[in-house]
């Protein structure tokens, strides 16, 4: 297993951050070599020149946390944040369309969304919030979403009771190509878990106890 740093997109979300947060959170992604940054839509730009030169991305959330939101207000969100700066997009699917099984507007949303990514050569990630799917809805998203060539699928949010689970990254990893990356995030705080999820199939670690993980990483 390569370092567990370089699987790292170091997160904050919490609407309560600060520009001081974002310059730590860069600086400390800088040091560490970590894939990415993750910050709300509003800090982007500061972001992008915080690590302007440097391989660590810049990713951002659209229709976070809930998903529900319209096709139009998350293709608006992804055109705000790509003109900010932003390298990849993690974008919630909407969880309300998947329990009524409305699979072809599911269809329309994920392959609006990727197109629109994809024009600018970015990545998208897609939310589907495993803890509160069901095994079956889980697989329908993996073969509703590998044909429209999403970049990843993520299991969470972090703001549902259940986060990441070896059980979901295992199974999305078994019905997913292997063109299709898989990020794991919510709930992550030890670097045991999250050995666990990058054996299970994660290629991505998300989560805002990265510093912490590398150290105990080291300790090991």
């Amino acid at each position: 297993m390569q370092e567990i740093a370089s699987y790292i997109d170091h997160t904050i979300l919490k609407p309560t951050t600060t520009s001081g947060d974002i310059k730590r959170l860069c600086e400390d992604a800088l040091m560490h070599h970590f894939a990415a940054v993750c910050v709300p839509p509003y800090f982007v730009a500061q972001a992008k020149t915080i690590l302007e030169g440097s391989a660590v991305k810049v990713a951002t959330v659209t229709g976070f946390p809930m998903g529900y939101s319209t096709i139009a207000s998350k293709l608006q969100e992804i055109d705000e944040a790509l003109a900010a700066g932003a390298d990849e997009i993690d974008m919630v699917h909407n969880i309300a369309a998947v329990k009524e099984q409305n699979w072809d507007y599911l269809h329309k949303e994920v392959a609006a969304c990727t197109e629109r990514v994809h024009e600018t050569g970015k990545a998208i990630k897609i939310i589907i919030e495993s803890g509160v799917l069901t095994d079956d809805e889980i697989i329908k998203c993996c073969q509703l979403y590998a044909p429209v060539h999403i970049d990843f699928m993520k299991t969470s949010t972090g703001y549902a009771e259940t986060s990441a689970s070896v059980h979901a990254v295992k199974l999305m990893r078994s019905h997913l190509p292997a063109s299709i990356a898989i990020k794991a995030s919510g709930g992550i705080r030890t670097f045991a878990f999250a050995k666990e999820l990058v054996d299970a199939g994660a290629t991505r670690i998300g989560c805002s106890a990265g510093l912490a993980i590398v150290k105990e990483s080291k300790e090991a």
